[in-house]
This record gives structure tokens, C-alpha cells and sequence, in this order.
């Protein structure tokens, strides 16, 4: 399904690929310097597969072929090329074919040597990160040896200083041959350095071609920059958010069960229509990664560009395949100059899927011409300030311990889960965890379950809470304790993290925790002797009127004590449960309503059922009393209506 998909889809083989080291080789180099030609007589493909493109003979959108390479080793290795265009007028057709490549063949023709494509086709290749790569000096057929040698010495020199200096120059012809074995043994060198890409991370395929293949239905392609993508596997479209179903995959060009990373893929995808899906858009895991408006960056403007780029200009942005017009918000600068690194907060206008260590390039909203390019250092910004330098130099450099740390750090009390720090890293749960284990360890970080606060903040909130627990007391002597959720609210923390806070406190014996109220350890009710009197009034109005209960507001008038300290007085003895309020208006005494439960349960063996009138025969009370408490009797489950009766259960 790489470059051309043939109709044997559902019959292919599948291909196991164990034992077989993949890498993604791109093309870069100026128009007509034979880019097209080269994969073709390496691979036998023809990567031009628009009709435009065999009738004007160029290149004009991202071509694709395969081949395979036996290694020394016994091994083999599998390579999938990406052709790109090499016309000024498709830079942006080639820039969304770079993004995932491994190995580049600059290709520079011997006839011409370096033109302004090669020039801006390597720019690209140092700004995305590209550390492996093989010149290549086609048409080499064309010139006699002495135009060959002073061409070598023009690229030896153009090259000093990048990645390529020092790297062999291969003098090729495509339509002889000649050369195409030397290339291939440069290949197979070359891929030997090639690190394998993360399988086992979570999976990207940022989509760069999107078609209906019948008798399949919707097929999109592109080269898998991380983790696995597996048959029925379930991915999520960003930043669609739609969810589709992988039906069918493969790679290079034969049916597979996976595709892993490094791979040139295509998938056969149920639940989406070609017209909901475009290049520029990428599959992962669902429910995993979130897609963004606003990332920071480092960035870097080219020696070469023609000015320098103000704060808030207008860019053209492309990040993997995708592309857009975005806003560049310098750090705290007025200006970058041509050549100067800073860092940047770039606004996009619609969201996309972009993760920390993505490679990006700008070009000049125009003219447009590449003027820089970076790497995104944070897809995830907190607040709407740029954030302190030395914050962005943790976030970019190599310890992955102290960029998580940072992340949880700037989060505060709030914490960080684990499913927050992939959503901003990337990393898989388990790297996350295992990077964390020696901070938590070490008591630099504190763990709650899947959270994770950092200990500074999680001591503040200790000592804040105990500060609150003691004023609370201070001012309200009559109260048992402060609910957690007013708990809650006065130190200003999270439920999960308020709990977590008082569990801990409780353990180590600087709190108590009874039912929903929390106090200081000893600190219960403080009464003074008219108080302790008024509690002991109310309690006896109570128990002695039986079910014919005096009016709440009645017993408060005879009291000493004032009205607010009255009504703490019944709510400390509601949440004692000396009484109960089974009303807005009537409060029992919990030995009357216990011996009224023991009554109605008594009349079972004699009539299952109760209605109103022989209810207030039996207990002597009026309507007033007697429908308020059966309506209690319902809730405690000792009565049930039915119609116009009550059953005894």
C-alpha cells in the first residue's frame, strides 16, 4: 500500500518482522538533481504515482517505494523511502514527507551541483534533527572526472561544519548503475548507527495520504514515529477526537498484524470516510493525548534569513505533516536576528497534536521562503505568561527525573496524575513511573494513588490544614469538628488531595477524623456551665413529650443562653444523633423514635398493614404528627406505602 496498493489486500502473506531492523530514508535536493531516479533504480519503484507528475516530470506531492537489504549479519533490512519534491513551489509538499526520517540521500547532480533547493532542502534537514545521511552526486554519467572532482570539492566544502562533513560523497549513475552498489553498502553502514525507534512507546501516524481503495474503503498512510499499531486495534483522530478501528495493516507494501515504529504504514480504518480525514492529522492511542492551540519552543532563525523576525509575527508552521499559519510570541525579546536561538510561545489557530521533542520548521509568511525552525519543549503551557527561561532549560534538556518533577512541581496543590504527565510528555505510564520511583523514594516527591504532588506543596497543605482546624475550634467551641468539605474549601485543595491530607494527618496522630468531621486531637466540644445546662434542657424537653413533641422554637425561648449558641447547641446534638429531625419543623428524641420502630413492627403478627387513622390510634397522635413520622417510617425502611396503607415490612 506504500506508493502503489494492490488489490490482493485481504490475500497478502502476513510478514513477521522479527529479527529485521526498519529505517525511513528520504530524498532531499533540488528539482530534476534525479531524486525520483535514484529510488527508482534502488528500489524498482516508481515513487511519481500522479499522472501530473509523469506528464510535467517532476515530482510534485511525496512519493513512496521500498526495498529490502541482506546485512553481514544474516539479518535484513528494511527500508521505505520517501521521494519528496524538490520545486520551490512544493517545499511544503516536502516538508510533510521529512518529519519521520531516519536517513537522508542528499542528492546533488553532477551537471549543476548546489542549487538554492539543496540549499533550503538541508536547512530543513539540520532544523528537524537529522543526524544520519549520504550524499549522493547523481547524473555522474554526464560529466567527465575532472567536473566530477571540483563538484566533490564544492559539496565538501558546502557541508563542512553540518552532520554530512566527513561523510562519503557516492558518485552514481540511475540509468547505468553505476555507483547504486557502493550506495547500498553506504546504506546498510549508515543504518548500522540508526537507532531503533520506540516501539513500546504510545503510538503516533501522522497521516500524509488519505484515499479509498475498493473493495477496502478508507486507507491513509504515513511513516509510525512511535510505539505499535496493531489489526483492530481502536485510535483516535486528532484533533478530530473521532475514534476509528484499524481493519487492516500494512507495511512496505505486505499485509502484517502490527506495524511498529520506523515503519512506513498504511492502515485500513473503519468508522471514518476519506472526507474526514486529511494529511496533517494523526492517529494515536485514545484517550490518551490531548490536542493543543499554544506550545513552547525553542527556536532557532536561519543565518540566512532575509530579516529578523519581529514578536507576534505570522508564520507558515509545519510540525510532522501538518501545516498552518501561527502567531510567534518571543520569550522577552523584541526581535530575533537571523542566526540567534530564543525561546518562543507559538499560538496556533485551530488544535493539533504536537508532544514534547517534535521537530518544527517556520517559513516567512511571505515571501515564503524556510527562515527557522526548532523543537517543541511543552505541548502543555500553564497560564498565559511565557514561562522563566530556566524553566524552559529544564524542560529541554536530557533529565527526564527533573522534567517530570518541574511538571508536578508547576501544577502546585493540585498534583499531577499519571495520565496528565503523558498527555505532556508522551511517555508511556510505566517510563513515568519508573523516573519517579527514586524522588518518591527520597521524599522529594509525595504519591497519592495515580497522583503525584511535590513535598513542598504537600507540607504547606499540612500545615494549612492544621492552622484551619485550630482557628475553626477557636471560633466555634460548640462544634465537634469541621466538615471536610468546609475543610476543603477554607485551605483550598482538590477532594482527592483533601482527603489524602487528612488520612495522613490522622496517622500521624495530629488529627482526628470522626465520621465526616475532622478536629485537632482532644479538641471536641468545649462547653461552658450555662451551655452544658441549655444542652441538658433540651435533651430532657425532648425525651419527656414522647411522640408529642414541643415546637423546637418554643424549647430554645426557656433557654439561658442566646439564639446563635442555642441552634449550635441542636446541631451538635443532631450530629450526635441524640436528636433526630425528621422535618423542617419536628425533632424527636432517638429512644421515642426507637420504641415507636419497636411498636409498628410489633403489629405485624397481628395485621400486616397500617393506615393513617389506626396509626394515630395506636400512638395517640395527631395528623399534625402522625404523617411526618410515617413518612419517616418509610425512609428507615420499616414501613412501605402502598396506596393509601402502610405494610409492615
Amino acid at each position: 500500500m506504500i506508493g502503489t496498493i494492490t488489490a490482493e489486500w485481504n490475500v497478502l502473506p502476513c510478514y513477521d518482522s522479527v529479527g529485521m531492523k526498519s529505517i525511513i530514508v528520504g530524498t532531499a535536493g533540488h528539482i530534476d538533481h534525479g531524486k525520483t531516479a535514484l529510488v527508482k533504480a534502488l528500489t524498482g519503484i516508481d515513487a511519481d504515482r500522479l499522472q501530473e507528475e509523469k506528464r510535467r516530470g517532476i515530482t510534485i506531492d511525496l512519493g513512496f517505494a521500498h526495498m529490502e537489504l541482506p546485512r553481514t549479519n544474516g539479518e535484513v533490512l528494511r527500508l521505505g523511502f520517501v521521494d519528496v519534491p524538490g520545486h520551490e513551489r512544493f517545499v511544503r509538499n516536502m516538508l510533510a514527507g521529512v518529519g519521520g526520517i531516519d536517513v537522508v540521500l542528499l542528492v546533488i547532480a553532477a551537471d549543476e551541483s548546489i542549487k538554492p533547493q539543496t540549499r533550503e532542502h538541508f536547512d530543513i534537514l539540520q532544523l528537524i534533527g537529522v543526524k544520519r545521511g549520504i550524499t549522493v552526486l547523481t547524473k555522474s554519467d554526464t560529466v567527465d572526472r575532472e567536473t566530477l572532482e571540483v563538484v566533490r570539492l564544492e559539496i565538501e566544502e558546502f557541508l563542512r561544519g553540518t552532520f554530512l562533513e566527513g561523510d562519503p560523497i557516492v558518485a552514481v549513475s540511475s540509468l547505468s548503475g553505476a555507483g547504486l552498489d557502493d550506495l547500498k553498502r553506504e546504506i546498510l553502514q549508515v543504518a548500522a548507527t540508526v537507532e531503533t525507534r520506540n516501539s513500546n512507546a504510545s503510538a503516533r501516524l501522522p497521516i500524509d495520504r488519505v484515499f479509498t481503495m475498493k473493495g477496502f474503503g478508507t486507507v491513509v498512510t504515513g511513516t509510525l514515529i512511535s510505539g505499535t499499531i496493531q489489526k483492530e486495534q481502536e485510535l483516535e483522530v486528532f484533533p478530530a477526537g473521532q475514534i476509528v478501528r484499524v481493519r487492516g495493516v500494512q507495511v512496505h507494501g505486505q499485509a502484517a498484524e502490527a506495524a511498529v515504529a520506523g515503519q512506513r504504514t498504511a492502515l485500513n480504518l473503519a468508522g471514518a470516510s476519506t472526507d474526514d480525514l486529511t494529511r496533517g492529522m494523526t492517529l494515536g492511542p485514545t484517550g490518551t493525548f490531548a490536542a493543543t492551540r499554544s506550545v513552547d519552543v525553542q527556536l532557532r532563525l536561519l543565518p540566512s534569513a532575509p530579516r529578523a523576525l519581529k514578536n507576534r509575527a505570522r508564520v507558515h508552521f509545519h510540525c510532522q505533516t501538518m501545516e498552518t499559519v501561527a502567531e510567534i510570541v518571543l520569550h522577552d525579546e523584541k526581535q530575533l536576528s537571523p542566526g540567534k536561538e530564543e525561546f518562543a510561545r507559538i499560538r496556533l489557530p485551530e488544535p493539533t497534536l504536537l508532544l514534547p521533542g517534535d521537530r518544527f520548521i517556520i517559513r516567512q509568511f511571505s515571501p515564503v521562503v524556510t527562515i527557522g525552525g526548532g523543537v517543541i519543549l511543552d505541548s502543555t503551557p500553564i497560564g498565559r505568561a511565557s514561562p522563566a527561561k530556566k524553566s524552559m532549560q529544564i524542560l529541554g534538556g536530557s533529565d527526564r527525573e527533573s522534567i517530570l518533577k518541574f511538571r508536578i512541581e508547576r501544577r502546585n496543590t493540585d498534583g499531577a496524575e499519571v495520565t496528565h504527565l503523558v498527555k505532556e510528555t508522551g511517555w508511556t505510564r510505566g517510563l513515568i513511573e519508573s523516573l519517579l520511583a527514586k524522588p518518591v523514594k527520597d521524599g522529594q516527591i509525595v504519591r497519592l494513588g495515580d497522583m503525584f504532588l511535590n513535598v513542598s506543596p504537600w507540607e504547606g497543605l499540612k500545615h494549612e490544614t492544621i492552622a484551619g482546624l485550630a482557628e475553626f475550634h477557636s471560633k466555634n467551641p460548640l462544634a465537634g469538628g469541621i466538615s471536610k468539605e468546609e475543610l476543603r474549601e477554607r485551605v483550598g485543595m482538590s477532594a482527592f488531595v483533601c482527603q489524602a491530607v487528612v488520612q495522613n494527618l490522622a496517622q500521624e496522630k495530629k488529627a482526628e477524623i470522626a465520621g465526616d468531621l475532622v478536629r485537632l486531637p482532644g479538641r471536641g466540644v468545649v462547653m461552658k456551665d450555662e451551655e452544658a445546662e441549655s444542652k441538658k434542657k433540651i435533651e430532657e424537653a425532648f425525651a419527656s413529650a414522647g411522640l408529642k413533641v414541643p415546637a423546637l422554637h418554643d424549647v430554645l425561648a426557656g433557654l439561658k443562653v442566646d439564639k446563635i449558641r442555642a441552634q449550635k447547641i441542636v446541631t451538635l446534638l443532631l450530629r450526635e444523633k441524640v436528636l433526630i429531625k425528621i422535618s423542617d419543623e419536628l425533632v424527636f428524641h432517638h429512644r421515642t423514635l426507637g420504641q415507636l420502630r419497636n411498636l409498628i413492627t410489633g403489629q405485624k403478627p397481628k395485621s400486616p398493614r397500617i393506615d393513617v387513622a389506626q396509626f394515630k390510634e395506636l400512638t395517640g397522635v395527631t395528623r399534625k404528627y402522625a404523617i411526618p413520622l410515617l413518612e419517616y417510617l418509610d425512609r428507615e425502611r420499616v414501613t412501605k406505602r402502598v396506596g393509601d396503607t402502610r405494610e409492615i415490612l
